[in-house]
């Protein structure tokens, strides 16, 4: 088979379409005919040498897919070959096969397309993981989204809104803003105007920028509120104001999904089959696409990303 496969650290030309052995698909793993793949932030620290994929994932970028079920391992019963799924992956979907196991598979939504549905488990299953299960935003409150233009934030201002939540997001330009507030979010914070922790309170804050954010973010805080630092954009390393923070009896959560054991994955998975599968076939919810890019052009959508233009995801397709 053939997969995208990074030929040095570097920028978007290290990306090569080339001829790799065939997956192996142990008693657990469901087989993957890959229709779609879609490129995240991951991806590319991957090509840049700063986030190797865990042990025993395939080497190649790419942490979701869609595609049709081409073998299923002796010990699953909840997939055959035939069906239409999409998966959440440790690495490896830039490519045309996959394994992967059952437990981070799903059925794809009714009213997707099979390409389009490729856009969904990485973003989802951060935003259900992070925002529901660890932040608890309940229905009445306030989530605070940086980087709402982005795949993952422009599905949480949208499930946030679905669930009854007033949401705030920042973005970086005027057409981001309009783009966002179309997808429901009641305010919208240009963070190269204005300071977001001036304009707003939250109940809970989804952050991807780690250090630059901290001391803003604990500002922006509700007493009681839980910030959850899903990327380090911004750094790793900052001085954290625990008075401030024990005053406001508020929390700081630190997630990844990645390298979480399969389990854990299992558990969010399906937890998001049950909560949000439906929200996305009623259509209160939606992946919104960027661009389609032929998978074998990887740099191509790389440079896309890079540029910090794009709204959504961008997907790769076979």
């Amino acid at each position: 088979m053939r997969a995208i496969e990074i030929t040095e650290p570097g920028g978007p030309e290290v990306l090569e379409w080339r001829e790799v052995p065939e997956p192996r698909v142990e008693r657990g793993d469901v087989l993957i005919d890959v229709a779609a793949s879609a490129v995240n932030r991951a991806d590319v620290l991957q090509r840049n040498g700063f986030y190797d994929p865990p042990p025993g994932s395939p080497p190649y970028p790419g942490l979701e897919v869609s595609g049709v079920v081409a073998e299923v391992g002796a010990d699953v019963e909840h997939f055959q070959v035939g069906d239409q799924v999409c998966a959440l992956l440790a690495g490896g979907g830039y490519a045309e096969r996959v394994a992967v196991p059952w437990q981070q598979v799903m059925p794809v939504p009714d009213g997707v397309s099979l390409p389009v549905a490729a856009a969904l488990p990485e973003a989802v299953c951060t935003v259900w993981s992070n925002v529901f299960m660890v932040g608890r935003l309940r229905k009445g409150e306030t989530l605070l989204v940086h980087g709402g233009a982005s795949g993952v934030g422009t599905f949480a201002v949208q499930l946030a809104k679905a669930l009854g939540s007033h949401v705030v997001a920042t973005v970086g330009t005027a057409a981001k803003a309009e783009r966002v507030r179309q997808l429901g979010a009641d305010e919208v914070v240009n963070y190269r105007e204005e300071d977001f922790a001036e304009k707003v309170k939250a109940d809970v804050i989804l952050d991807i920028m780690g250090a630059k954010y901290l001391a803003g973010n604990v500002r922006a805080l509700r007493s009681g509120g839980r910030l959850v630092v899903i990327g380090l954009q911004g750094g790793r390393k900052a001085e954290l104001d625990l008075g401030a923070l024990l005053a406001k009896r508020a929390s700081v959560h630190g997630t990844t999904l990645r390298a979480r054991p399969v389990e854990e994955k299992g558990a969010i998975v399906r937890s998001v089959v049950d909560n949000v599968w439906p929200l996305v076939a009623a259509g209160a919810v939606r992946p919104v696409v960027h661009a389609e890019v032929p998978m074998p052009e990887a740099g191509e959508a790389h440079r896309m990303l890079d540029s910090g233009e794009h709204v959504g995801k961008i997907l790769l397709v076979r």
